[in-house]
């Protein structure tokens, strides 16, 4: 198993008091699998992803990947796990301004230690982003700059792939179009992934779904 979340808990502390996310969430994927993490805004699925990523930790319970305990690590070795194991695609696109197409699509690769150009020309070629190379991120639309996040984070090949509502801003059309490509590249790169979304149509394209509920998998 690629991921298995065991009874996840997660508390934050707000001005208004304590205010509880996740109550016991349990979630498994297996290598080549796709997953939808479905449910109403505030049900915790960005949080779970976010724990999952190493981004956070949780009050309770295991997060194992690839047989490591990414709850037990520190700082650095969640940041490490984030640089070559794990890769993160969200809404927002986080490229470097100061740095063209295709050194934003080779960052994280440089810093995993795993910089393939062909792999990166490849990903670029299959992102139609080969004619963009040169130029800077303010100069490409929102759509190409997602393929650009998208190209990135498979850039190292990770084994498993987080997505934050990875096309929410975009078009239907688009959306429909960089989800069929990170799809395929992902299968390709024989990864996990697990995508947050709200689009029924968009989570029906992937393996199965897990629905939350107030903090909870749903029956």
């Amino acid at each position: 198993m690629l991921l298995t979340a065991t009874d996840i808990h997660k508390t934050f502390h707000t001005a208004d008091g304590p205010f509880t996310v996740l109550r016991g969430v349990d979630l498994a994927l297996e290598a080549g699998e796709s997953l939808a993490l479905t449910g109403e805004s505030g049900s915790g699925k960005s949080t779970l992803l976010h724990l999952i990523g190493g981004l956070d930790t949780p009050d309770q319970g295991q997060i194992m990947i690839n047989s490591a305990d990414i709850a037990a690590m520190d700082d650095n070795g969640r940041a490490a796990l984030r640089r070559g194991t794990v890769g993160v695609v969200f809404q927002q696109f986080n490229l470097i301004p100061s740095l063209r197409v295709a050194d934003n699509i080779a960052f994280q690769s440089r810093l995993a230690g795993r910089d393939d150009p062909k792999w990166n020309a490849d990903l670029a070629d299959r992102m139609g982003l080969t004619a963009h190379l040169r130029k800077y991120p303010e100069q490409l639309s929102g759509g190409q700059q997602q393929r650009v996040a998208i190209a990135r984070t498979l850039a190292p090949r990770p084994k498993l792939v987080l997505a934050d509502e990875p096309t929410g801003n975009l078009d239907e059309a688009t959306a429909d179009d960089v989800m069929s490509l990170m799809l395929d590249l992902v299968a390709d790169a024989g990864a996990g992934l697990l995508m947050v979304t709200h689009s029924i149509a968009l989570a029906e394209r992937l393996s199965r779904r897990v629905h939350l509920r107030a903090g909870q998998v749903a029956a």
